[in-house]
């Protein structure tokens, strides 16, 4: 089980915590033999079902890191960097009881959300640094003015607007969105979602043994290079610098860009610069002295 920081503060003012990853057979405590009478989950990845909410006199509240219904979904703020925006807000919602990021919105920033300092190398720690801080006075305050209280009045920004249909969704992040796609993702696409979500991967099979087959995991990322592109190269196919004496390894993009490549985690082995590494896992077929030295078919 995950340790939150919430924790160190319930034991500090002696509160009892419950560690739970399903709601089934489980109820909420009565302190002083009354029911508890609001419940707020933040971060928290449970639906909390009816049942709970019906049982608290003002049933629910969530902060969500995204000016809702814009990235409603449990991973807002990796989408918000992933959708290059520069701007973003906090909402104070109710909790929906069969719905995630579906209840009334109580409290939210103002349009058009707060900038996102250096949004272009900002990482995922950096804006959860930024934004915790401005949810936890927005629930605060909300708190304080008994936004709680019925009946409850959508103050959202896109409430019963067209254009609504038009707002980004922020499902998990899977391992399939660290797969590169060398046909349609861009060099910026690469670094940013490098930036954003961490080492990608590609499978990458040997020239000459086609049969063989292994994931290779670009430990330490991409670089931009201004590098000249090789017109004879399909992107997605790594090649040498014949004329640098370290033979530094670079990879083209579908727009015509030059990315050079770092260490790698081939599958099975320890992390090393790439041509060591595929060397070491056997991948490494054909080595050429010329300025486009391929020794893989394309990355897939």
């Amino acid at each position: 089980m995950i340790t939150v920081p919430i924790q160190a503060v319930a034991k500090e003012l002696a509160l009892p915590i419950h560690n739970i990853d399903t709601f089934t057979g489980w109820a909420p405590p009565k302190p002083d033999n009354e029911p508890i009478n609001l419940i707020i989950a933040v971060s928290f990845g449970l639906l909390v079902p009816p049942r709970i909410l019906n049982g608290a006199q003002y049933g629910g509240l969530n902060v969500h890191p995204s000016m809702l219904p814009d990235f409603r979904g449990p991973a807002p703020l990796h989408h918000t960097l992933l959708a290059g925006r520069r701007r973003t807000g906090i909402t104070l919602q109710t909790l929906h009881p069969q719905h995630f990021d579906h209840g009334t919105i109580l409290a939210q920033t103002p349009y058009p959300g707060f900038e996102i300092p250096e949004s272009d190398t900002c990482t995922v720690p950096q804006l959860v640094e930024l934004v915790a801080p401005i949810g936890a006075a927005m629930l605060v305050q909300g708190i304080r003015d008994r936004l709680y209280v019925p009946p409850s009045k959508d103050v959202g920004l896109f409430h019963g607007r067209e254009d609504a249909q038009s707002l980004k969704h922020a499902p998990k992040i899977t391992s399939e969105d660290r797969h590169i796609d060398w046909n349609s993702w861009t060099a910026e696409d690469v670094l940013r979602r490098n930036r954003v979500i961490g080492p990608l991967w590609n499978i990458a099979s040997c020239r000459e043994y086609s049969a063989l087959e292994k994931r290779i995991i670009w430990d330490s990322g991409f670089k931009a290079s201004a590098a000249t592109t090789n017109p004879e190269l399909q992107p997605g196919v790594p090649f040498a610098d014949g004329e640098s004496k370290e033979q530094r390894l670079f990879v083209g993009t579908c727009d015509g860009k030059i990315l050079e490549i770092g260490s790698a985690k081939v599958e099975g082995e320890k992390t090393a610069p790439l041509r060591l590494a595929a060397d070491r896992a056997g991948m490494m077929s054909h080595w050429s002295e010329s300025a486009c030295g391929r020794f893989w078919d394309r990355l897939r």
